[in-house]
């Protein structure tokens, strides 16, 4: 065989095994349900339930939060995040959460927040800039 011939397969057999081990560790969307009915990596996407409790003490511990939220198709499950809780969380319109179930809880190693806009068609903020002019 020729050496351009056996590199040429190298190449391919790389690329084809980059290609599944990106496939595999990719996570895909689904529910609270899904994910405790498997063990991987899911994002769900849902509301937070604002009539039940959120923890987070920074002074106890900066690193736990928590939270109940209720996915899209309805089940409502508390949320463990592992960091700090972030800023309007609670003017979030949506969250997607990335992460797995793990002893009835929803372990969430990353928060995404869908936030209202702030131009709204019936309420416009209005800022006032006042410059300072040097003479």
């Amino acid at each position: 065989m020729k050496k351009s011939s056996i590199v040429g397969m190298v190449i391919i057999a790389i690329t084809i095994g980059v290609i599944i081990s990106t496939y595999a560790d990719s996570s895909t969307y689904g529910s609270f349900t899904d994910a405790q009915e498997t063990q991987k990596e899911l994002h769900v996407v849902g509301k937070l339930n604002k009539k039940k409790e959120m923890v987070y003490n920074p002074q106890q511990d900066a690193n736990y939060f928590s939270f109940y939220m209720v996915d899209n198709k309805g089940k409502e499950c508390k949320v463990e995040f592992t960091g700090t809780k972030p800023q309007d969380f609670e003017r979030s319109e949506q969250i997607v959460l990335t992460g797995q179930m793990d002893n009835g809880a929803f372990h969430a190693n990353k928060i995404l927040m869908k936030c209202p806009s702030k131009y709204t068609k019936d309420k416009i903020e209005i800022t006032e800039v006042k410059a300072q002019i040097k003479s």
